[in-house]
């Protein structure tokens, strides 16, 4: 019996982008494929704009997901570069990742879950959880009742009145000059109104995190509850942004919608591709501008470590302040030793310990003695 011939190294990119669309559920038959393959060999593409024409008149994505399509070609074929295109407000929330190639698709085999907790894997498993009973923890509530004053603020562009200020006031000066003779006895100031910072907070849900993910979840609901304006995102083999779960007031209510909405509890690791389909949806990467980021991960990547790298090289530049919080960090004098870590070190202000809700709480109220920007 002859082997199967070899698919041409110039074919692989467009069967790969296939195989990505239909990870995300669009709907894709063999002879699409061979369809798609053709238009591009008949067309000869000038650009990627050539591609994304002849893949949406043989793919045929459905309109209503045509945005959702768009996402998934600039990843796909664009990869690091900064993606332009204007967000149209479709609500997708999750983001599959799309796996390395391994040369045929085999299933997921059973010794390939993480179930221990303890080590990084990179292959997709997709679990339900469900959280036990919950109880708040003297952290907790020290989040929820000083947070409002000591999460970080940023200085708005609308004035108020001072004591002292940058700017005077000269609308109150000159009124209250007129109950005085128009003699000023006393030159009014503004200075500008502060505004609560927005946070991302980002949340690794993989099997070596196990361990950590209920406390963390119960975490994000507090600090969602506490604060106005913050993001909650999960990611392991997907990226899923959790922040309308976890609105909900009831704690238990809102984990058990969050357990529902993530998909990817207890496997595998990936890091950097997690958080660079993060960066590419124009949507998502707009919640990181200015905002401080906290990202709650042991930092146990299996891939290699370029793509979290640049990922979090770019997070850094939007952000105003990148905190990673890792279990690793539990001693004083913490040097970090994953490849992973060693990587990012140098792109984020701060690399502590995340293996308690204390630590994690003491950090994010002892963000907001930082210098307001």
């Amino acid at each position: 019996m002859s082997a199967e011939p070899e698919l041409p190294r110039a074919a692989r990119v467009f069967i790969s982008f296939v195989g990505l669309l239909r990870t995300n559920r669009f709907a894709v038959a063999p002879e699409q494929t061979t369809s798609f393959l053709a238009a591009i060999q008949l067309l000869g593409p000038r650009s990627l704009e050539d591609i994304r024409h002849a893949a949406l008149a043989t793919l045929a994505p459905p309109p209503e997901r045509r945005a959702t399509f768009d996402r998934l070609f600039d990843l796909h074929f664009r990869g690091n570069e900064a993606i332009e295109r204007v967000d149209d407000g479709e609500d997708d929330e999750t983001v599959r990742l799309q796996e390395e190639a391994r040369g045929n698709d085999e299933p997921l085999l059973s010794d390939e879950v993480n179930e221990s907790g303890l080590a990084a894997a990179r292959a997709e498993a997709l679990v339900e959880r469900r959280f036990a009973q919950l109880s708040t923890t003297d952290a907790l509530r020290r989040l929820s009742r000083e947070a409002p004053r000591r999460l970080p603020k940023r200085r708005g562009h609308r004035r108020m009145r001072a004591r002292s200020g940058p700017y005077a006031d000269l609308r109150r000066t000159l009124r209250d000059s007129v109950r005085s003779d128009g003699e000023i006895l006393r030159l009014g100031r503004l200075k500008r109104r502060q505004r609560p910072r927005k946070v991302l907070l980002l949340i690794d849900v993989s099997g070596s995190m196990k361990t950590r993910t209920e406390e963390n979840m119960k975490f994000a609901h507090t600090l969602v509850q506490a604060a106005p304006n913050v993001e909650v995102f999960t990611f392991g083999t997907r990226l899923t942004r959790i922040t309308r779960p976890m609105r909900l007031k009831r704690r238990e209510q809102a984990l058990n919608a969050a357990a529902h909405v993530v998909s990817d509890w207890d496997g595998g690791t990936r890091i950097g591709d997690a958080l660079q389909a993060f960066l590419a949806v124009p949507r998502f990467g707009g919640y990181a501008r200015g905002a401080a980021v906290i990202i709650v991960s042991d930092g146990l990547e299996r891939g290699e470590p370029d793509a979290l790298r640049d990922a979090v090289a770019k997070l850094s530049r939007r952000a105003w302040r990148v905190s990673w919080l890792t279990p690793l960090a539990a001693g004083p004098g913490f040097r970090p030793q994953t490849e992973a870590l060693v990587a990012i070190e140098r792109f984020v202000d701060d690399l502590v310990d995340g293996g308690s809700s204390a630590s994690i709480v003491a950090h994010v109220l002892a963000l907001g003695q930082r210098r307001v920007a």
